[in-house]
């Protein structure tokens, strides 16, 4: 019978629905759909259809006081539901109502390595980007000329969220912003702004610090985790905190006896950690399992949020620069198992949180360091050297021996893999342009130019 009205209306699927595939343990793929709608929707792979699982439930979660401006805080909504399935190894085709998924490549050639993407909105820091002008920020424009890049794989090294707090009265430039932990945020942070890239290969989703259960880690653990969703580990209730803001490590193999070692730092901590303290004993317990998965391949590339082999700096009241090692909660916890703060089995490490682009390669038996924290977020503005003063290193015992740096500049970079130890890196700003080539042998990296201009 052929519907007329209001029941033909109805009886269409949702079109306003996010779709995206994450990678996870063994480099399971998990097909997620994000919807408004009274049940999950059917996956058709390969021509045959299935129900998707709920993961989710649409739900408000009960009031968080936020750590930067309590007063501000509000229960966190999600009006939509989160469902899920996995992608069968060799699928040829998967779709959600009518529209395609990305499949995973067995040895993808072509990865985009993007992160720290949000709107930044904090009031303790009076720190409020302009979400609206897609010039200061442009993670929509970064995620369309990724895309058009045609990656196979997407991996992005965390902190997807920062719109925590209400754009001032009267700032043109973020006004009508949403903000909090809820959809509404969320989406308008990362899943609109990045729906090509989304939409363009399978995803990687490292956990950033934005996303701890004091801030993201709701979202987070809902929508970006590839693995199962465990009451307990939802950062929902704060007395589960301790198990929520750690997880394991897992390996994704990408081929040519190569993985890549996804690691959940969100809870560390730039003041340090101790004997005694939980993020201590967490962290080694991390570094053992990560020593284990290391094991499993000669090759390894490890994508962590917080960069211990890296590079900040930050200017003093009187003007002068002081520059900065990696995260020294990493360090301390790592480093007490192996002062080289990593297996030998991992030759490249891939990070974010500081708000640039940087690479360093080591004399010393040191994985080679990326950072990729310069796609959306405000930058880091106060300029590194060059060259390193003699005796700056970004931790004890690392010998730095290339070094190279774009501060205050927006982008994304490329990987290209060129031979089972070797991958070619191409730095692009907004335009598409390529503003520095680099190339990884083993551990060891190097970069056409030391400071991108």
């Amino acid at each position: 019978m052929l519907l007329t009205g209001c029941a033909a209306i109805n009886s269409l699927p949702p079109t306003d629905f996010t779709s995206y595939v994450v990678l996870g343990e063994y480099g399971a793929a998990v097909a997620r759909v994000l919807i408004d709608a009274p049940a999950c929707p059917a996956i058709v792979i390969d021509q045959r259809s299935q129900p998707m699982t709920l993961r989710a439930p649409a739900q408000t979660i009960a009031l968080r006081t936020t750590p930067f401006a309590p007063a501000d805080s509000k229960p966190a909504e999600f009006p939509l539901l989160t469902c899920e399935a996995t992608l069968p190894s060799g699928a040829a085709s998967a779709t959600v109502l009518g529209r395609p998924l990305p499949l995973p490549k067995a040895e993808p050639q072509r990865i985009v390595v993007i992160g720290d993407t949000g709107c930044r909105l904090q009031k303790s820091s009076n720190s409020y980007q302009a979400c609206n002008d897609l010039a200061q920020y442009p993670f929509a424009t970064v995620a369309a000329q990724a895309a058009a890049w045609k990656p196979d794989l997407v991996i992005h090294v965390g902190d997807y969220h920062y719109r925590e707090n209400a754009c001032p009265e009267g700032n043109a430039g973020c006004a009508g912003s949403p903000w909090g932990y809820g959809w509404d945020a969320w989406d308008e942070d990362f899943f609109a702004p990045g729906a090509r890239l989304l939409d363009a290969a399978p995803w990687i989703m490292a956990r950033g610090n934005h996303e701890n259960c004091l801030r993201g880690g709701q979202g987070y653990w809902r929508f970006l985790d590839p693995r199962p969703l465990l009451k307990g580990r939802d950062c929902n209730a704060a007395a589960d905190d301790d198990v929520g803001n750690y997880s394991d490590p897992y390996a994704v193999p990408i081929g040519l006896s190569t993985q890549l070692l996804v690691l959940d730092t969100a809870n560390t901590t730039w003041k340090g950690l101790k004997p005694g303290d939980t993020g201590y004993a967490k962290y080694r317990d991390l570094y053992r399992k990560l020593d284990a998965l290391s094991q499993q391949a000669p090759r390894n590339i490890g994508i962590m949020h917080h960069p211990l082999l890296g590079m900040g700096a930050d200017r003093k009241a009187d003007g002068s620069i002081v520059l900065l090692p990696g995260d020294a909660g990493l360090q301390a916890s790592f480093g007490s198992l192996n002062p080289l703060l990593f297996p030998p089995a991992i030759q490249t490490m891939l990070s974010g949180h500081v708000h640039l682009w940087q690479q360093a390669s080591f004399g010393s038996a040191h994985p080679s360091q990326f950072i990729a924290g310069f796609a959306g977020t405000s930058e880091d503005i106060v300029p590194l050297p060059e060259r390193l003063p003699a005796g700056v290193t970004p931790a004890p015992g690392a010998v730095v021996e290339h070094f190279s740096s774009w501060v205050d500049g927006f982008g994304f970079m490329t990987m290209e893999r060129r031979s089972a130890a070797q991958w070619d890196v191409e730095v692009h700003d907004l335009q598409g342009k390529i503003r520095n080539r680099c190339r990884i042998d083993g551990r060891k990296s190097e970069c056409d130019v030391a400071q991108v201009k």
